[in-house]
């Protein structure tokens, strides 16, 4: 007789491994709520209606697949979709924001395949991906607090999956439990990532780049155009923060200078790139020098400012004819620099004439009746240079006002703005002021940075925001060389100088500076304790206690000496985590130790009765074990945990069981 063996069910015939349990709604809750968390850092960071986008759609996908998946073909759909919004939002050009966004926009649509305990554990995995891309555009404090927050719901999710699995999650513990468990988890190798981020020697340029921003950090460029900077004007978030060594400069002295612009095609103006290889300007400063410590904010651009005017570049950097500044790679991270400034008695009191005819050149057909003021002008003042500017000045000081609410200028924007509206910002009254001195015959150009600074007490610094940003012109006057001429300055000083304590009083009032000021001198302790950690500062790390600079061997030695220690304080802590927590148990453990040792250790299946018994056969000077076992047995079994008995009675009993000697 044959037999045939019957084929298994298909259920069977799968590996275990590729089972998994279905999830329940606690754990989906679990799920989302720390994929969410781990997503909201990187959402900050990307532009808001792109974030509100991902967000929505994020949260609509959890609130429709709660109960059934939806088919593959609209989920598929739905990613191409989403993937073709994200790359038309930024230009279908790749970069770290581009990459970051589309992880966002990823992780948002990734629950479709939430149903089981596989599913869940992919999506955590994935979502730990958000917070640390974060960090390749932000590093702040309030970054690392959402990533720290995220990750600790991401593990602690991760643990309850572990105990769904294994049966466990029957015991109902408390969400904080196991949040304390990821934090103990994390408390046992804190010390060695400390030790390393301190000590492990650092190099003072990294192997490799970052890959560059599509959508560029707000901030001065190599080009302007009147009206374009609005946004960036509005924008009170920091751009600098100097500290003075010594007395510090007015603020009506604080002119960081940046690009200088030398092209004009009738609406735009342009940095002159073939300058920047020209080596600086014979300058002759003035006797009193500015020494400070500058702090730029992270720019994605290699255009720098430094105050008016750089007694010499600082390592890394350059100065071009101009003495517009610029370091030898994209600023991608924060960037300290020490500086030393001057005012100028003399810059470039000779002007060679290639840069003159750039000084003095303006596109054809552009503001006719500029051109024909001008003119006027010189013939009424004859070589008189000065007169043409004073009278400029004096125009700009009675007929114009300051105003951000400006109309779009047409073709002939300078004549527009001199004749018709009269009224700007810095952009406009720059843009226009240059225009007019070189149609009069005078060397001029346009000069972009920030102008003036507020002092916050608390840190004794100097903070410069992007709303500081400021265009001046430069004229080149006989005798003096390039002489700053400010016309907003003639209009609205005070809105040029003004502080963050004038702004506060007419919108939320003066009580809310010290706060501001303390928020900006955490977030400067934070530059400078973590985020300005480099390979310079590393040497000098410990100065305070006289030792001036540490080399590779001493770094080395160190980091071995911190690591040493840090390895024993997670093995002490591994140890600490597996011993028994009962502390009557692990008294009793203790004890079964201690006679094991003489061969007479208790074997699992025994009751603690019948050992004490077996003991007190073989040694009858161990009489004492009885009573301990029997004393143990109704504490541990008798009346349920025998917990009623009172604590007195538990702590004699655990200090009889330490004290008992074979």
């Amino acid at each position: 007789m044959s037999t045939r063996a019957e084929p298994l069910p298909a259920s069977a015939s799968k590996p275990a491994a590729a089972q998994s349990i279905a999830l329940d709604p606690q754990s989906r809750r679990w799920t989302l709520a720390a994929a969410a968390t781990c997503l909201l850092p990187l959402l900050l960071q990307l532009p808001a209606a792109m974030a509100i986008v991902i967000a929505v759609l994020g949260c609509a996908i959890a609130a429709t697949t709660r109960r059934h998946r939806l088919p593959g073909w609209l989920r598929v759909l739905l990613a191409l979709a989403l993937l073709g919004y994200v790359m038309a939002s930024s230009h279908f050009s790749l970069g770290r924001d581009t990459g970051c966004a589309l992880l966002a926009a990823m992780l948002a649509i990734k629950p479709v395949e939430l149903a089981s305990v596989r599913d869940a554990r992919s999506l955590l995995g994935f979502a730990l991906f958000a917070p640390f891309s974060t960090f390749l555009l932000d590093q702040g404090p309030l970054v690392l607090v959402l990533a720290l927050l995220g990750a600790t719901l991401a593990l602690a999710a991760l643990l309850h999956l572990a105990d769904l699995e294994s049966g466990e999650a029957a015991r109902t513990l408390p969400p904080w439990h196991r949040l304390l468990g990821v934090w103990r988890l994390a408390a046992i190798g804190l010390p060695l990532a400390l030790a390393a981020f301190w000590l492990f020697p650092r190099i003072a340029t990294p192997l490799w780049g970052v890959p560059e921003r599509v959508l560029a950090r707000p901030g001065l460029s190599d080009r302007m155009s009147p009206g374009d900077w609005i946004d960036f004007m509005n924008d009170d978030s920091p751009a600098l923060r100097a500290t003075f060594f010594g007395p510090a400069p007015a603020p009506s002295q604080m002119y960081w200078r940046g690009p200088v612009l030398w092209n004009f095609d009738g609406r735009t103006w342009t940095a002159a790139q073939q300058l920047q290889a020209l080596p600086p300007a014979p300058v002759t400063h003035a006797a009193r020098t500015w020494d400070y410590e500058m702090a730029l904010e992270p720019t994605e651009r290699r255009q720098m400012v430094a105050l008016e005017l750089p007694v010499q570049a600082p390592e890394g950097t350059r100065l071009a004819v101009d003495y517009g500044l610029y370091a030898s790679h994209p600023l991608n991270s924060l960037s300290r620099w020490r500086m030393r400034s001057a005012a100028p008695v003399a810059f470039e009191s000779q002007l060679r004439a290639p840069l003159r005819a750039m000084a003095l050149r303006l596109p054809d057909g552009y503001n006719p009746r500029t051109l024909a003021l001008a003119r006027k002008w010189r013939g009424e003042v004859g070589a008189n240079d000065a007169a043409i500017v004073e009278r400029a000045l004096s125009w700009i000081r009675s007929d114009f006002a300051y105003t951000l609410a400006t109309p779009l200028l047409g073709r002939h924007s300078v004549d527009e703005f001199l004749f018709d509206q009269q009224a700007g910002f810095c952009e406009h009254f720059s843009s226009a002021f240059v225009v007019l001195m070189r149609a009069a015959g005078i060397p001029a150009r346009v000069v972009t940075g920030y102008a003036g600074g507020y002092h916050n007490r608390y840190g004794d610094y100097w903070l410069v925001r992007k709303s500081d940003a400021h265009a001046w012109a430069e004229v080149w006057l006989e005798g003096r060389g390039w002489v700053r001429v400010d016309p907003t300055a003639a209009v609205a000083p005070e809105r040029i100088y003004d502080t963050i304590d004038d702004r506060a009083t007419g919108n939320f009032g003066a009580g809310l500076a010290p706060m501001r000021d303390m928020g900006d001198w955490l977030r400067r302790g934070w530059n400078d304790f973590v985020l300005g950690f480099d390979a310079a500062r590393q040497q000098r790390l410990l100065q305070p206690l006289g030792i001036e600079r540490l080399d590779q061997r001493a770094l080395i030695a160190l980091f071995a000496a911190a690591a040493v220690l840090a390895i024993a304080w997670m093995l002490w802590l591994t140890a600490r985590a597996e011993r028994e927590r009962d502390r009557l148990l692990r008294a009793w453990h203790r004890l079964g130790r201690r006679y094991a040792r003489l061969g007479l250790g208790r074997a699992p299946h025994e009751a603690a009765g019948n050992w004490a018994a077996r003991v007190v056969a073989a040694r009858p000077d161990s009489a004492e074990l009885a009573s301990l076992s029997a004393r143990f047995a109704e504490w541990r079994y008798a009346g349920g945990d025998g917990r009623t008995q009172g604590r007195r009675e538990l702590d004699g009993l655990v200090r009889a069981l330490r004290r008992h000697r074979p």
